[in-house]
Order: C-alpha cells, then sequence, then structure tokens
C-alpha cells in the first residue's frame, strides 16, 4: 500500500475529484479526513469508507474561513495523532469576459481557488513539521499554465496564484521535509464541469481542444495526487503535474 501509514487531509473532498482521491488514498493504506462545505455529502463518504473498513473522518471546512481550517488540523490530530498529507482540492469555477466581471465576483473565485490554499497551507505546516515532513498537493488547472477564452479572468488568476504559491511553499519548507507540488488537470467529468457539457457548442468545443478527444475521469487524476503524496515522489518538489489530455501540449 503506498500510503500506509499515512494521515490526509483532502479540502473539497465530499464529490468530485475529492472524493475520488479520498476513497483511493483509504484503499492504498492511508487514514483521511474529508473537508467541505456539503456536509451531506461528505458524511455519506465517510459512512461508505467506514462500512468498507477504511477510516475516514468528515470535517466541515470552508476554505475561506481561518478558523474551520484550525479546527480541522485540530481534529485530524486529536482523530489520528498526526498529519502528512494536505490536498487542497476544494475549488469553483466561473465564466465571463474581464469587462463582464464584477468585483464580488473576481473576490469570490479568487477567496475559495488561492486564499483557501494559502490558508490551508499556513495551517497543516506547523503539523507536517511535527510529523518530520509532509505533502502539499494542490490542485491547480491546465488553466494556471495557459489562457483561454472560455473561462473567466479571476479562475485562470486563481489557477495560476496556486501554481506560484506551490512553488514558493516548496522553496520555503524543502529543508523540514515538507514538499508542495502543484497538478494541472484539464477538463474532467465532475459536478463543477456538469451545467457547461450540456451545452452541445460548448461541449464540442472543448473536446476539439483536447488531443485525446475526451474529458477525463476524477479517478485519472486521484492517481497522479496520489503519487505526489506517496514516498514515490520523495524528491520531487515545486514541480507541475499536469493531466490535460495533451490540451497544454499545442
Amino acid at each position: 500500500m503506498r500510503l500506509r501509514g499515512k494521515v490526509a487531509l483532502i479540502s473539497g473532498g465530499a464529490r468530485g475529484m475529492g472524493e475520488s482521491e479520498a476513497r483511493l488514498f483509504v484503499r492504498e493504506g492511508a487514514k483521511v479526513v474529508i473537508g467541505d462545505i456539503l456536509e451531506a455529502e461528505g458524511r455519506a463518504v465517510e459512512a461508505d469508507i467506514r462500512a468498507a473498513g477504511g477510516d475516514a473522518l468528515f470535517v466541515r471546512l470552508d476554505v475561506t474561513e481561518e478558523a474551520d481550517w484550525e479546527r480541522a488540523v485540530s481534529r485530524t490530530i486529536e482523530r489520528f495523532g498526526r498529519l502528512d498529507v494536505l490536498v487542497n482540492n476544494a475549488g469553483v469555477g466561473a465564466q465571463g469576459r474581464i469587462e463582464d466581471t464584477t468585483v464580488k465576483e473576481w473576490d469570490h473565485v479568487m477567496d475559495i481557488n488561492a486564499k483557501g490554499v494559502f490558508l490551508g497551507t499556513r495551517a497543516v505546516i506547523p503539523a507536517m513539521r511535527q510529523a518530520g515532513g509532509g505533502s502539499i498537493v494542490n490542485i491547480s488547472s491546465q488553466l494556471g499554465l495557459v489562457g483561454t477564452d472560455n473561462s473567466s479572468p479571476q479562475y485562470q488568476a486563481s489557477k495560476g496564484a496556486v501554481r506560484l504559491l506551490t512553488k514558493a511553499t516548496a522553496i520555503q519548507y524543502a529543508r523540514e521535509g515538507i514538499r508542495a507540488n502543484s497538478v494541472h488537470p484539464g477538463p474532467i467529468l465532475t459536478a463543477m464541469t456538469e451545467r457547461r457539457r450540456a451545452d452541445p457548442e460548448h461541449y464540442r468545443k472543448m473536446l476539439s481542444r483536447i488531443p485525446l478527444g475526451r474529458f477525463g475521469e476524477s479517478d485519472e487524476v486521484a492517481y497522479g495526487v496520489l503519487y505526489l503524496a506517496s514516498d514515490e515522489a520523495a524528491f520531487v518538489t515545486g514541480s507541475e503535474l499536469v493531466i490535460d489530455g495533451g490540451w497544454t501540449a499545442q
């Protein structure tokens, strides 16, 4: 098992990529804390994992709130005694051009996608230091690497911020054994992309930009996150893992 003995906290773990990561981590031997504002869904994932013999804990986590992060880390330590892995997975999307974007819309996305990653990273560092090291995996996007005309400025800016925050974290904490890497998924079949996938024109446009000709699956991202969380990636920090069907190769 690739995560035997490790404890992982996953934000946005109640559904989509976060749920896939939580379930895969447990299968690979980890104890998992599922943080999310979706309480019913998060508790259902917790119950399902425990019914299957795994060890999981749900905590309500609004990633924009410092107190929620402090509570999530505290409950993790109380329950499992340590914290080895953080997956900053929670995020939201948005659409629109720069001229049509309000300050409120900008702040909403930046608060969740960028500030949330900062708060989570800052909250777990003392616990990882105490554990002798750890792995922080930040979910960015292929749009944190390249621009596009059919996403919002705040989404693309937030995911670019995640990429550079990851590198700063990696450099500042490398000598303490704390690694940080970013994952850059392309379009994935999740609830977040469901509404726009229902628009045939948008769907065709998206597929035309993916050389592999399809949207990715959550598990295909989860396996990349698993690698970065595991000791197999012990010499990997400050890097980007792109899982985008070839989008950024063009």
